[in-house]
C-alpha cells in the first residue's frame, strides 16, 4: 500500500473502531473489503449474494488471528465465490470473567490479514448486536447427546452451550454453504457436526488440520500470552504427545494417559488440567484400542490455556 492509502486505512479503521458504522469499505492493495457490524446488513448481503446465486463459505474466528485461522480462510476463499469471516469474542462461552478481559483483540490487524488472503466480507459485531440481555444473561440450552460431558466439557461448564448458541445465530445470518473448524480444538468440532444434525442446518462442515509452528507448538491466539521461556516449554506439550505415539502399541490406553501426564507435569511452568484418551465419534473415554482414538489435552502454562490434540490411529 502506498502511503496515502496506509493513512486512509488508519483513518477509516480508527472511525469504525469508536462508532457503530454500517459498513465500512476498506481499500487493500485495489481490492474491496467490507467489514460489516450490524445483523440486518449482513442478512441484506448475504440475500444478494444468494440472488446472485454466490456459493457462501464461512470461518467463524474470536480475532486475534494467526497463520492457523489464516489457512482456514485461504481454503474457504478457494472453495467458495464468496467468503465471510465473523470476528467475534463470543461472551456466552466464556465460564472465566478474567480470560474474556483478557481476550486479544485487534480488529484493524485481523482485517489487513483476511484482505492479504482474499477474503471478501469481516462481520464484526458487538455483542448487543447478537445478544438480548436475556440471551446473554441465561445459559443456551442444547442436547448434547453426552459429548459434552467429558474433557472440556468437565472444567469449562457452560462453554459448549455458548459455542452451539453463537455458532448457530452466526449460521441462520449468513446461511454458509460450507463452514471452516479447525482441528485444533476436536472436541468443539465434533459438537459442530452434532449440532448441524440436531438443528437440520444444510451447511457442509468441513474438517481443518492443526496448523503447528516450525516448533511443533500449536497455534493459538493464546500464544500471545506467554513470555519467551514459556513458549518454550509450552513446546513440550507436542513433543511429548508425538513421543507417545511410540508407545500405543505398547500401552494400554490408561497407561499412556498416566506417562503423557507425568512427563507433562515434569516441564516447568507446565500443569496438566485433563488428558484423556478417547474414541474419534464419541469422545467417551477408551479402555483399550478398539476405536480410531484421539488423545486430547488441556494445560496451564503459568496462567495461560492450552490445548492440543493427537491421533492414535485411524
Amino acid at each position: 500500500m502506498n502511503d496515502y492509502t496506509n493513512k486512509f486505512y488508519y483513518f477509516c479503521t480508527q472511525f469504525l473502531r469508536v462508532t457503530n458504522f454500517r459498513i465500512f469499505v476498506a481499500p487493500f492493495k485495489n481490492k474491496i473489503m467490507k467489514i460489516i457490524r450490524l445483523k440486518n446488513d449482513i442478512l441484506a448481503e448475504v440475500q444478494q449474494l444468494k440472488s446472485a446465486g454466490k456459493t457462501i463459505g464461512y470461518v467463524p474466528t474470536m480475532g486475534a488471528l494467526h497463520n492457523g485461522h489464516k489457512a482456514l480462510v485461504t481454503r474457504c476463499v478457494a472453495e467458495n465465490d464468496v467468503c465471510i469471516v465473523s470476528v467475534f469474542v463470543n461472551p456466552t462461552q466464556f465460564n472465566n470473567a478474567s480470560d474474556l478481559e483478557k481476550y486479544p483483540r485487534n480488529l484493524e490487524q485481523d482485517a489487513e490479514m483476511l484482505q492479504q488472503v482474499g477474503c471478501q466480507i469481516v462481520f464484526a459485531p458487538e455483542p448487543n448486536e447478537i445478544y438480548s440481555s436475556i440471551e446473554i444473561n441465561n445459559r443456551f440450552e442444547f442436547n448434547f447427546n453426552g459429548l459434552d460431558t467429558v474433557m472440556e466439557g468437565k472444567f469449562r461448564s457452560g462453554h459448549f452451550n455458548g459455542v452451539v448458541q453463537i455458532v448457530s445465530k452466526f449460521f441462520q445470518l449468513i446461511q454458509p454453504d460450507r463452514a471452516y473448524f479447525g482441528e485444533k480444538d476436536f472436541q468443539q468440532l465434533a459438537i459442530i457436526h452434532h449440532m448441524v444434525k440436531e438443528l437440520n442446518f444444510n451447511i457442509e462442515i468441513i474438517d481443518c488440520p492443526i496448523v503447528r509452528e516450525q516448533s511443533g507448538l500449536a497455534l493459538s491466539s493464546r500464544n500471545e500470552r506467554l513470555t519467551s521461556e514459556q513458549k518454550k516449554n509450552a513446546v513440550e506439550i507436542s513433543k511429548i504427545l508425538f513421543e507417545s505415539s511410540n508407545f500405543a502399541s505398547q500401552l494400554s490406553p490408561k497407561e499412556l494417559t498416566h506417562w503423557v501426564i507425568e512427563k507433562v507435569n515434569a516441564i516447568s511452568d507446565l500443569e496438566v488440567e485433563y488428558y484423556e484418551i478417547v474414541d474419534s465419534k464419541s469422545l467417551q473415554t477408551l479402555n483399550s484400542w478398539t476405536a480410531p482414538a484421539v488423545g486430547c489435552i488441556a494445560v496451564y502454562c503459568g496462567e495461560v490455556r492450552l490445548i492440543d490434540n493427537i491421533r492414535y490411529n485411524k
